[in-house]
């Protein structure tokens, strides 16, 4: 809309693009088709699916794992194809939408939000790491995660 609207010149609009950042997300979407093109992903439920099928409190950890593994994204692409087939389809996806995005907050790897931080920060001369990143990351995902959690149980 910026570009068509011509009232931004096209070439500061492509400065402010993050390249890095997009190769990066583009990457992370790329990685996880190939997953389940050859696949992984199936093996990963094998595994996974009797926890997942647990209830709220053990899709969540599932998901908290896979989302710090791989993104939550990814992480949530990566349940599409299963999540119909739970015994609560509903539940789950509401699950699975209250974890990933709050384990976004467990690791600056865990959301591309964090990087995006994390890279704006750098070039502003801050230094997020991920050792500093872990001071706040865990608490914080800790107590939302478990309200989340209480949240949904009580919801179903």
């Amino acid at each position: 809309i910026l570009l068509i609207s011509r009232r931004i010149e096209p070439e500061s609009v492509f400065r402010e693009i993050d390249l890095s950042l997009l190769v990066f997300f583009g990457g992370l979407f790329i990685v996880t088709g190939a997953i389940e093109s050859v696949g992984l992903s199936g093996q990963i439920f094998t595994f996974a699916r009797p926890l997942a099928e647990r209830g709220i409190a053990a899709l969540s950890l599932v998901a908290v794992v896979l989302s710090n593994l791989i993104s939550n994204v990814p992480a949530v692409l990566l349940f599409r194809p299963y999540i119909p087939d739970f015994p609560q389809p509903a539940q789950a996806w509401l699950t699975l939408a209250m974890s990933t995005t709050l384990a976004g907050n467990l690791t600056l790897l865990g959301s591309v939000a964090n990087l995006i931080v994390a890279e704006i920060a750098y070039r502003r001369n801050v230094n997020l790491s991920f050792t500093e990143y872990l001071k706040a990351g865990p608490i914080i995902t800790l107590f939302s995660l478990a309200l989340g959690i209480l949240w949904l149980m009580w919801v179903f």
